[in-house]
């Protein structure tokens, strides 16, 4: 899959990758990630503390693929609004998803806290504005939902904003303990960690075929060689629906600008997270060596040649949107690119089991806070594989119930 092209900001940001060898024998273990970006990262981190035999295979070098487009925003409200999921799956049901978002975050800040190369980590408020009149209604209804949940979101308006940025928006949501951070150091400190507590990791080590027998999956790979496993996590990001299709998912094509370093934010406020509910929307950051961040404008089509083709069109629209928003700020074009996006039609990532192949699941953390869901599903597919317990990842299997079919009740 051509997942991205462009130039890359977060490899820039550190010069000496980690090597790992290539498979060159044949070998068993209990568990086997197959992976080697963010996803499969996640699930070794978790997976290390316990004594099991893990294995993480890599088809190229581990940390690239769509680790490297990665804007990284942590939040916990996602692109679909929990009061509208409310519909679909019950408050219940949606009022967990949310606490699993939540801690998934405090999650990650501990992660950082232990591996040795610097993620950046940072928490950050989000400022979620009202692009149209006709969204104000929607996102004061999701305010109060989060309020209602003791999340920790105000309700701003126009004068609110317009005291606090240079430009002028109906009302918006300011929301409270999201975060921001690197997403090509969070892998390989990740990676670094699992290794240290005995997971074996193997890079240039592609999957080219599988099979079960005697109650174990056997994987061959590119280098020739074979794995047999006794439990198989396919975490290989959008390269999942090549292994494994999932109806559920959709893709379409973003696009990222990362600046050259700016010198004032004074009229940032907090250095925010913003996000609008306009679709395509736009989202903005900074990082640590003071640039911007801005990406969106989706198009639909998962067409590659189409989507690179409007590569430099986004770029300049991009930089204007960001131009409407704070005229102060002078930014110049470092870095860009176009990415397949994916996600699921009802709003919620996948943690996919399959009853014909029994001890195999997929990872699908897709969504525009997949950092964030893919924490959450490894952490929960973890404990599934390492305590054969189920707990909450029911709510995210692929033929999870509607509201009409079952309410979800927390165990």
């Amino acid at each position: 899959m051509n997942l991205q092209s462009g130039s890359y900001y977060w490899p820039s940001t550190w010069g000496s990758i980690p090597d790992y060898p290539s498979l060159d024998q044949d070998i068993t273990c209990d568990v086997l990630i197959v992976g080697g970006g963010s996803s499969g990262a996640q699930c070794a981190y978790f997976l290390a503390d316990y004594h099991l035999d893990v294995v993480l295979i890599e088809k190229q070098k581990t940390g690239l693929g769509s680790t490297s487009t990665n804007t990284c925003l942590l939040q916990y409200s996602g692109e679909k609004m929990f009061a509208e999921l409310v519909n679909i799956f019950g408050d219940d049901y949606v009022t967990r998803h949310l606490q699993l978002c939540q801690e998934a975050i405090d999650d990650i800040e501990k992660a950082c806290s232990l591996i040795d190369y610097d993620s950046e980590f940072t928490r950050r408020d989000t400022l979620y504005y009202v692009s149209y009149e006709k969204d104000l209604e929607r996102l004061y209804k999701e305010c109060q939902w989060l309020q209602q949940r003791g999340a920790p979101v105000e309700w701003w308006t126009e004068q609110e904003i317009s005291t606090n940025y240079p430009f002028k928006k109906r009302a918006g949501m300011y929301q409270k303990n999201d975060a921001e951070m690197n997403p090509y150091t969070f892998t390989h400190g990740l990676l670094k960690y699992a290794k240290e507590r005995g997971v074996r990791i193997y890079e240039n080590t592609g999957m080219t075929g599988e099979h079960y027998e005697k109650e174990q999956s056997v994987i061959q790979t590119t280098t020739g060689k074979r794995i047999r496993a006794k439990k198989v996590i396919y975490a290989a990001g959008y390269e999942n629906i090549e292994i494994k299709p999932e109806k559920k998912s959709r893709f379409v094509s973003t696009y990222t600008v990362t600046t050259k370093p700016v010198e004032d934010f004074s009229s940032w406020y907090n250095r925010t997270l913003i996000w609008e509910t306009a679709r395509p929307y736009i989202y903005i950051r900074t990082t640590q060596d003071n640039r911007i961040i801005i990406g969106g404008l989706d198009e639909n089509t998962d067409v590659a040649e189409e989507r690179d083709s409007k590569l430099l069109h986004k770029r300049d629209r991009l930089l204007e949107e960001f131009n409407e928003l704070f005229p102060d700020i002078h930014v110049e074009p470092e870095f860009f690119s176009a990415a397949f996006y994916g996600g699921m039609v009802d709003g919620l990532p996948i943690a996919a089991e399959y009853k014909k192949h029994p001890n195999r699941y997929s990872l699908l953390g897709y969504g525009d806070n997949g950092t964030v869901y893919s924490m959450l599903l490894a952490k929960l597919i973890s404990k599934a594989v390492a305590e054969d317990r189920d707990g909450d990842l029911k709510l995210y299997h692929q033929d999870r119930p509607l509201k009409k079919k079952a309410l979800y009740k927390s165990s």
